[in-house]
C-alpha cells in the first residue's frame, strides 16, 4: 500500500492508500523539529491498532507546504518502511498539469494536489475550497490546468486574531450558530455570527465574482475538516470532498508508476 503524507502548516496527515481507497488515515500536529524517529512511534503504534504493519506499506509519496519539515517525513519513509518516497511537484513527480500563473514555483503542493484530484474526478471548470490554516479559493479549468485563485485567513486564525487583539473578548470554538437570526444577543453569540456566517458571505460572494470573471458554468469542491461544517448552510458547494488532498497524493504517484 502507498503511505501518503499531507504535510501542512497546522497538521501532518498519513494515510494509507490501496489503489484508489483510502483504507485509514492519522493527523499530527506539525513540527518541523519532530525527527523521523518521533514520527515512526507514533506511527507504528497507530498502523498496530488498525491491524497494519510497516510491511504493508510499499512506496510513500509526500506532499508538503513546510518545507523544513519534508527532510525528517524522507528519513522516516527511508529508515523504517524501506522505501524511497516520492516528493510531490520534484523530479519524476513533477506536477502533471499546467500551472498557468505567474510564480508557477510558488503555487503550494496542495493546491496543486487538489487541482489534480479535483479535475480527475469532475469536469469542466472548477472552484477548490480549501478549509485550512489559510482558506484558498482555486480555479481549475476544463483541461485541468492551475489558474490562480485567492488566499483569506483561515477560520481559526481570523478568532485568534480576534481574541488576541481584544482583551475582552473569549475564545470561541467555530459552530453552527443556533438560529438563522444575524442579530446576536451575547458577545459569544456576536462573534459566532461574524465568524460563521461572515465566512458564508465571504465565499458566496467571491465564489460568484469568480464565476463572473471565468464566463463558464463551474462546479464548487469544497475540503478541509470545515467544510461539512459549512455545507449545511449553504447551497454554494456541488461537492464536499474531505480528503482531495490525499486523494491528489495517489493520483499522482499512479501517474509516475505507469511511466
Amino acid at each position: 500500500m502507498l503511505l501518503a503524507i499531507d504535510a501542512g502548516n497546522t497538521n501532518v496527515v498519513f494515510a494509507l492508500v490501496d489503489g484508489r481507497e483510502i483504507k485509514t488515515r492519522w493527523r499530527i500536529a506539525t513540527d518541523p523539529r519532530r525527527t523521523g524517529d518521533e514520527y515512526a512511534v507514533w506511527l507504528h503504534q497507530l498502523l498496530q491498532l488498525e491491524g497494519y504493519s510497516k510491511a504493508d506499506v510499499t512506496a510513500a509519496i509526500i506532499g508538503t507546504v513546510v518545507p523544513r519539515a519534508t527532510h525528517n517525513l524522507e528519513v522516516l519513509a527511508t529508515k523504517y518502511f524501506h522505501v524511497d518516497p516520492l516528493v510531490a511537484g520534484e523530479g519524476t513527480a513533477a506536477w502533471p498539469i499546467a500551472l498557468d500563473v505567474d510564480e508557477p514555483q510558488n503555487v503550494g503542493a496542495d493546491r496543486a494536489l487538489n487541482a489534480i484530484a479535483a479535475h480527475a474526478k469532475f469536469p469542466g471548470d472548477l472552484i477548490v475550497i480549501d478549509f485550512g490554516t489559510a482558506t484558498t479559493f482555486d480555479v481549475v479549468d476544463y483541461s485541468g490546468a492551475y489558474k490562480g485563485g485567492i488566499i483569506a485567513p483561515g477560520i481559526n486564525l481570523s478568532i485568534d486574531a480576534l481574541v488576541n487583539a481584544a482583551a475582552k473578548l473569549p475564545r470561541i470554538a467555530i459552530d453552527v450558530p443556533d438560529d438563522k437570526s444575524v442579530v446576536g444577543r451575547t458577545t459569544e453569540s456576536q462573534m459566532l455570527i461574524g465568524i460563521y456566517w461572515g465566512y458564508v458571505a465571504m465565499m458566496e460572494g467571491l465564489v460568484e465574482r469568480l464565476t463572473r470573471e471565468i464566463g463558464r458554468p463551474v462546479k464548487v469542491v469544497a475540503t478541509g475538516g470545515l467544510a461539512a461544517l459549512f455545507d449545511k448552510h449553504t447551497d454554494l458547494f456541488d461537492a464536499v470532498e474531505p480528503d482531495l488532498t490525499i486523494q491528489g497524493l495517489g493520483l499522482l504517484h499512479e501517474k509516475v508508476a505507469a511511466k
